[in-house]
This record gives structure tokens, C-alpha cells and sequence, in this order.
């Protein structure tokens, strides 16, 4: 088996990751770490919990590409998918539970790689860590602000272990220099942020489904249905949940401003360290028991102090269905704004940056080239995969780029912003240490925590 390194990775200090000083290596350089030995196979040993889907193929590939990666096990509620995969890799392990997994092939893995629903992120990525595995989780880590702390305590059980979250578009250098820009305050101090995401669509299709709760329906043969709701409660099976519309179902996904949180609130928390916000207010034209809400625009509020910021609260506003911010209202030259992006006011100027590609600076309503910008780091493409394999295999100058007490913080805010808007209109006040709206005992009830089936709490650390 692979021993996990010396760097205190997973529970270092947020504010010591993206210290001042580690900027004068590229973005997000860590502490050294010692190299360590591989395995009995010479590789790095991975087990995948969740082989079908949108994503778990992608990442699999991926990781197949780096030549000391093996997997060594695969996991699926899905029969079909398993056996699909399973033909492809005949020297793994196959199991539909993931529970077996770590009680009878503990010994043949040194990480897993979390590809499930988002109602399973976290008791999975806690069983892990609790078994000493190195982890990557995917996006948005977990499902519940509750669990935001739970997994919070199990990295800072666990500080030697390697943990990556699902955010390969920060490989690539155009949104490492967006937060460079920012973190090094080329644009002068912070004022307000907007951020926004596309979609869904109205009618559902794709990732996100709002077109009727369909009624309950026998299981198919190929899924094993109570273990597909894992954590959450026991609920009758409904046609096209499994495959990808839970990511619009309240009780299994996080809808669109949970789904893509990780890929858009990143850049101010990696330039700005910032705390837990202090409250949240939603506006919503659509409500519904079972699904996220629609046409959400919700303001998160941050209590921020030090040389970054003009003044002591920093607003984001984070919203669907492409609501950008006026241009004009902003001096910017007419236009439109891409259906998705990240947009930060500072005193000196405004920063966009889309999901991918090279960040657009104004400076006094102008067009500036970035790259220009007197100061300003060089930054490098690299592979988001790959370099959490490096790290764990001890390699000095892999730098894991969203490792999971990063993406906690991202995660709680996205959570506060989709969760919210269950009550549009009333400004929630949030307070992270007691897990509670302090002026809302309804929203604390309804929209903190869940109960937890039988077989599948969270872990204890």
C-alpha cells in the first residue's frame, strides 16, 4: 500500500494554503513532501465508488492516463454500469456496496475516487478518510450545510491525507490568473462580486429535470434501489432520477447553484480566504416541494476585514438563469455577458472570468489586456488529476488545487444560496459554529440537516 505523505494537506489552515508566501512559487504551491513508496502493484491503487453517470467515466479516463495510477476497484449500485466498466479493467474488484468495498477489500486500494449523487458525498468521502484513503470527491462535496462541519472535523482527523475536489477547470491557467489578479490586489480592494450560471432550463432537460414529479414505478432490474438512496430517506423509485435529473431534486441534488458552485465561487475564495457568509437572502418565482427553485437571484453576505476589501462586508450575488449584472451600472462599454461567469468590482477596476479561458480586466470602463497588469505572476496549465495523484506519491511540485476544507467553504455557500430560496424574501442569518438561522428556527429545521437512513450516517472522527 501507498503511505499517505508528510504534508498536512487535507486540515492545514485555509489561510495558510494561499499565504502570501506561497505565491512566490505558482498558484497554490504546498509544503514538501517526502517522497513515499508505492505499492505492491508500483502504482497508486484506486478505488472508484460510482463508474457510470456524466462524470465518473471522465475521471476515470483521466486518471487511467497517469502511468502509476491502477484501479483496483470499482462500485456501483448499477449492475449494467459495473459490468460494463469491470470489462475493461478484469483485474479489479467489483461490488454495488460501498460499505463492502472497505470491510473486505481494504487492503487493495490506497485512494478512492467518489463519483455518486450528491446525497452520498459525504458519508462516502468520510468512510474513506475515516479508513485512511486518500480522496477525490466530486463537486459540490456534499449536500447539507450540516455536513459542511462534519467533513470539516474528519480533514482535520485525518491531516496527512490527499484530498482533491472535482474542479479540473482550474487546471487550466486563465482562472489561476483570475484569482492572482485578485489575491494580489493588481485591481485595488475589493467591493462586490456577481456570479451567475445559464441554466436550467424551464421545461427540464439534460442534468436538471422540472417537468412534473413523475409518479412512483418498479425498480428496474439493474438497480439496486436502496442503495442508490444511500443516505437519504426511504423514498419510492421515479422515472429518471438515477441516471441525472436527481442534480434538480431537493432531497438528492443541489440544483444549479449547488451543482456549479465549485466551477464559480472558486476564484474569490482563492484570492480572498473568505469566511463563512452571515446571511443569505433569496428571490424566487418558483417553488416546489421536491425540486431546487428556478429563477433564483440570492445575496450572500460576508463580515471581511484586512486590506483586501473597501469596506468591512463583502456582497456576492450568485443567481441562475444567466441574470448578469448591468453593464452600464458597472461602466462597462455596451455588451452582453456570456450566460455564465464570475465578475468582481474592485476600486481599480472589474475582473470577468468565465468557467474556462482568460480572464477580461476594465479598467476606468476600458478593455486592459491582463497580462499587461505590472506585477502580475506567471501562471501554468496543469492536469487537475494528475497532480493529486503526484502529491500523494510525494511529489514536491504537485500542487492539489481544490482540496476539500477549500471546497467545504465553497459548498457552504453554494448550499446557503440554492437552499434559500425555500424562503424568498426573508434574509436569513447564518451562523456557522451553532449550524442555525438565528433569526429563522423554521429554515434551521428545514433546510440544515437531513435524517439519515439506517447503515449510512456519517462516520465519527
Amino acid at each position: 500500500m501507498i503511505g499517505t505523505t508528510t504534508a498536512a494537506l487535507g486540515g492545514v489552515a485555509l489561510s495558510s494554503l494561499f499565504a502570501s508566501s506561497a505565491f512566490a512559487a505558482p498558484l497554490f504551491a504546498l509544503p514538501t513532501a517526502r517522497r513515499v513508496r508505492a505499492g505492491k502493484l508500483g502504482k497508486l491503487q484506486i478505488l472508484q465508488v460510482g463508474v457510470g453517470g456524466s462524470i465518473a467515466p471522465a475521471d476515470r479516463e483521466e486518471l487511467l492516463k497517469h502511468p502509476d495510477v491502477v484501479f483496483s476497484g470499482l462500485c456501483d449500485v448499477d449492475s449494467d454500469a459495473l459490468a460494463s466498466v469491470a470489462a475493461t479493467l478484469p483485474n479489479a474488484f467489483t461490488c454495488r456496496d460501498f460499505r463492502e468495498a472497505f470491510d473486505k477489500h481494504s487492503d487493495t486500494f490506497d485512494a478512492v475516487v467518489v463519483c455518486t449523487p450528491d446525497h452520498n458525498h459525504a458519508v462516502v468521502d468520510m468512510t474513506a478518510l475515516k479508513a485512511n484513503k486518500h480522496v477525490y470527491g466530486q463537486k459540490p462535496l456534499v449536500q447539507q450545510l450540516s455536513e459542511v462541519s462534519a467533513i470539516e472535523a474528519a480533514i482535520h482527523a485525518r491531516p496527512d491525507l490527499v484530498t482533491q475536489t472535482g474542479n479540473q477547470r482550474m487546471g487550466p491557467s486563465g482562472r489561476q490568473y483570475a484569482a492572482e489578479i485578485l489575491r494580489a490586489g493588481l485591481l485595488g480592494k475589493a467591493i462586490e462580486a456577481h456570479v451567475w450560471i445559464g441554466g436550467p432550463p424551464d421545461d427540464g432537460s439534460g442534468f436538471f429535470y422540472y417537468g412534473g414529479l413523475k409518479a412512483p414505478s418498479p425498480v428496474p432490474a439493474n438497480i439496486d434501489w436502496p442503495l442508490w438512496l444511500g443516505a437519504a430517506v426511504d423514498a419510492p423509485y421515479r422515472e429518471g432520477l438515477v441516471g441525472l435529473r436527481w442534480r434538480s431534486s431537493f432531497d438528492y441534488g443541489t440544483g444549479q447553484l449547488g451543482d456549479w458552485c465549485t466551477h464559480l465561487l472558486d476564484i474569490l475564495y482563492f484570492a480572498y480566504d473568505l469566511p463563512s457568509p452571515i446571511s443569505v437572502l433569496a428571490d424566487t418565482h418558483f417553488a416546489s416541494d421536491f425540486y431546487h427553485a428556478l429563477h433564483v437571484r440570492s445575496t450572500l453576505a460576508y463580515a471581511v476585514s484586512g486590506d483586501k476589501f473597501l469596506r468591512n462586508r463583502f456582497p456576492v450575488t450568485y443567481s441562475d438563469k444567466g441574470q448578469a449584472p448591468s453593464r452600464a451600472a458597472l461602466g462597462l462599454p455596451p455588451g452582453k455577458f456570456p450566460d455564465t461567469g464570475t465578475l468582481v468590482v474592485c476600486e481599480g477596476g472589474v475582473l470577468f472570468a468565465e468557467p474556462s479561458g482568460d480572464p477580461q480586466i476594465w479598467i476606468d470602463g476600458k478593455s486592459v489586456d491582463f497580462k499587461t497588469l505590472p506585477g502580475l505572476q506567471t501562471m501554468h496549465d496543469r492536469n487537475h488529476w494528475h497532480s493529486w495523484v503526484d502529491r500523494i506519491l510525494g511529489k514536491s511540485d504537485a500542487l492539489v488545487q481544490t482540496p476539500f476544507n477549500v471546497a467545504a467553504h465553497i459548498a457552504e455557500a453554494g448550499l446557503l444560496a440554492a437552499k434559500a430560496a425555500r424562503f424568498p424574501g426573508q434574509e436569513l442569518l447564518w451562523d456557522k459554529p451553532s449550524l442555525t438561522f438565528t433569526n429563522n428556527e423554521e429554515a434551521t429545521k428545514s433546510i440544515v440537516r437531513r435524517e439519515y437512513r439506517e447503515g449510512f450516517a456519517l462516520p465519527t472522527f
